[in-house]
């Protein structure tokens, strides 16, 4: 009790702050941190594509007719093989390996044999499986082909051959149009399947 300057008694009552009362403080807290959470679940339920590593996976070269293929004029007939598989890593992550295959003939007689597989792990987060085959078959060898490119290229010039410089590839056309010949070739084998049950009616 506070005695005022008028002599009459005022009792004064003091209450806590709600706002910081140290109940409403956890909850604020535990608020914040079901904020966090959903905002956690949310970023890890959209669409995502990332590069996590990228390395070589084995790599070879071949120089079946030396020593007597340096003393030839080389007339270098230069094919190219590619081939792409991806395995599961995780429902999320996945290894693709590019294998790119160089072999360079002159007047017949092979020069030399160039492999490499180029291998890289991605993060593939998408809801359907066609856009996950699109970006394991088309962007993510076009992302690995220039590191391919680059193994080749020096293994060519360890060996004493003249520099190979592989011409760019795209990899994402190539993988449209092999889904466009696909889907002509089912419909072409659909209307010809009709067409023969017609035929037996």
């Amino acid at each position: 009790m506070v005695a005022l300057p008028s002599g009459r008694p005022r009792i004064f009552h003091f209450q806590p702050n709600k706002n910081n009362h140290p109940y409403k403080e956890k909850q604020k807290a535990d608020n914040n941190d079901k904020i966090t959470g959903n905002q956690e679940n949310g970023q890890q339920n959209q669409p995502a594509f990332d590069v996590l590593r990228v390395y070589a996976k084995d790599c070879s070269l071949e120089t079946p007719n030396s020593p007597a293929i340096f003393g030839m004029s080389l007339k270098p007939q230069i094919s190219i093989e590619f081939g792409a598989k991806s395995t599961a890593i995780s429902n999320e992550e996945f290894e693709v390996d590019l294998r790119i295959t160089v072999t360079c003939k002159s007047e017949g007689k092979v020069a030399y044999i160039a492999e490499v597989h180029q291998a890289g792990i991605f993060l593939v987060r998408v809801a359907d499986k066609n856009s996950a085959n699109y970006f394991l078959g088309g962007v993510a060898p076009n992302i690995l082909y220039p590191y391919a490119c680059e193994h080749i290229s020096d293994m060519v010039t360890r060996a004493t051959f003249p520099q190979l410089n592989l011409r760019p590839v795209n990899f994402e056309a190539a993988y449209r149009l092999n889904q466009l010949k696909a889907a002509e070739e089912a419909q072409s084998k659909k209307e010809a399947d009709k067409k023969e049950d017609g035929a037996q009616q």
